[in-house]
């Protein structure tokens, strides 16, 4: 469901739209695709941020399991 909203840009930026609204249909398609793309890249970042978290918890445990393997190795 669409709901009708108001906002203020600049006059530069709306020119800016303007000149890019032609291949999204109109105004209103461009800037909810951007607004979209915004909102998912900020959610990517957030659950990238989570992820390198648990990474960081894990690094002793993770380095440790990674040298054990190394000492596998045999040298030719």
């Amino acid at each position: 469901m669409k709901v009708r909203t108001s906002i203020t840009l600049s006059k530069d930026l709306i020119e800016k739209i303007d000149s890019l609204a032609g291949s999204y249909g109109n105004r209103s398609a461009l800037i909810e695709n951007a607004v979209r793309d915004l909102i998912a890249a900020r959610e990517k970042l957030d659950r990238d941020q989570s992820d390198l978290e648990i990474i960081n918890k894990q690094a002793d445990t993770l380095n440790s399991e990674a040298m054990d393997v190394l000492s596998y190795q045999v040298d030719l």
